[in-house]
């Protein structure tokens, strides 16, 4: 399945940062990770923490599937709000989730920085606005809710957000201190090329024919004839686990996103603060580091690459009008556009952990609007398995539920 179209403007700003053979030889290890985005990377990190000898493979470059294409807008809300996750989990259930996604932005800092990571990671508010007159009661639930779990969160009027940032036709919104924002493709790398010092083995344009499971272990078979033997297995190859997982547990969506030329003038009051709408799709914006707007959203179910591809253009021209309705006076003229393909799932949940059909294999596969923060607490989540004990959120995350 192909997960992006045309060339997201992470890979063309980045460059190829490092290269990797493919698998030349057979191999005996611990673990073997499928799949060299974000996920995977952080999974590698983790298990390479914990003294695991680890290898990770993907079938294309490192970087090169929905990572390449991700706008990295950092933020704890899952899709689901919160008082509504509480109607359908239970209200400790859905506070420990989004307490777990506010934490996992933390370590995501604490982490680019003892890697040294380039990837501008920078810590930011957050505004949830109404959209539409309609919205404002429903964003009002989720703003108490919020406040009785003591988020820091304060209700901030349209005249304020005009005033702050220039925005107009907004009806009202929640304004949150913990957010962030960083290119997740130069974050990628720079923890792999850090967890390869610390002895990770890595793998690209290796791709894998068959997989043998068994209670003792499994043997991954690569199309050039070598066979990977470890452990335990983990994949991370998000919304491609549908090839190979039988039952539907996930909605493959299109989204779409543009950045715009450099605007640092334009962008100066932006530059602090991610931004995400109310309508149903959402649409989501922030400025990157470098001074450009970027804004995503117009999703639409994924029917097939083609049609998903044929759509950008329209979808292009759709967030410019959201652009213009709320800022009338800011000119942003497209330099990169492109689509791509995620998961929703009916809770806003990841999937993390076991699966019966697959003996001595887990799975990290962060599904939604925040799925880098869920990479975050699947790598705790597998570190726990793998040890034999269970983690606090292993239950709400299970496959079938």
């Amino acid at each position: 399945m192909k997960l992006r179209s045309n060339e997201p403007f992470w890979l063309i700003k980045n460059g190829i940062k490092h290269s990797y053979p493919s698998v030349k030889a057979d191999i005996e290890t611990d673990i073997i990770i499928i799949g060299a985005g974000i996920t995977g990377s952080l999974m590698a990190y983790q298990c390479i923490q914990d003294g695991y000898n680890t290898v990770i493979i993907d079938h294309r470059e490192v970087g090169h599937g929905s990572t390449s294409a991700t706008t990295a807008l950092l933020q704890y809300e899952i899709d689901v709000p919160l008082y509504e996750l509480s109607k359908m989990i239970g209200k400790k259930a859905a506070e420990q989730n989004y307490l777990a996604c506010y934490e996992a932005i933390d370590i995501l800092e604490d982490l680019s920085k003892k890697i040294k990571s380039r990837c501008g990671f920078k810590k930011k508010e957050s505004l949830f606005y109404a959209a539409y007159k309609k919205d404002v009661d429903w964003l009002k639930s989720e703003f108490k809710a919020r406040q009785n779990l003591n988020l820091p969160v304060t209700w901030i009027s349209s005249d304020s957000i005009n005033k702050r940032f220039g925005m107009e036709n907004t009806f009202g919104g929640i304004l949150s201190q913990q957010a962030g924002s960083m290119d997740a493709f130069r974050f990628t790398h720079d923890l792999l090329h850090y967890s390869c010092q610390k002895g990770l083995d890595i793998y690209d344009k290796t791709a894998i024919n068959h997989v043998k499971y068994n209670k003792s272990g499994v043997m991954v078979h690569t199309e050039t004839g070598h066979r990977l033997q470890a452990k335990k297995l983990i994949y991370c190859t998000g919304f491609e686990s549908t090839n190979i997982i039988r039952e539907k547990f996930v909605d493959l969506v299109s989204t779409y996103a543009f950045v715009g030329e450099q605007h640092k003038k334009g962008t100066k009051k932006l530059k602090d603060t991610v931004f995400w709408n109310s309508a149903d799709p959402y649409i989501y914006m922030r400025a990157t580091d470098d001074g450009r707007f970027l804004i995503g959203g117009g999703d639409v179910d994924f029917i097939n690459s083609k049609n998903r591809d044929g759509l950008i253009n329209s979808k292009v021209q759709h967030l410019h009008r959201h652009i213009n309705r709320i800022f009338p006076s800011f000119n942003i003229i497209t330099d990169f556009a492109w689509a791509g393909t995620f998961g929703k799932t009916k809770d806003g949940l990841p999937y993390i952990g076991e699966h019966p059909d697959f003996k001595s294999t887990y799975f990290v596969l962060g599904f939604g609007g925040n799925g880098i923060t869920f990479s975050v607490i699947g790598m705790k989540i597998i570190s726990d398995l793998l040890k034999g004990t269970m983690h606090d959120l292993s239950q709400y995350y299970r496959f079938g539920r």
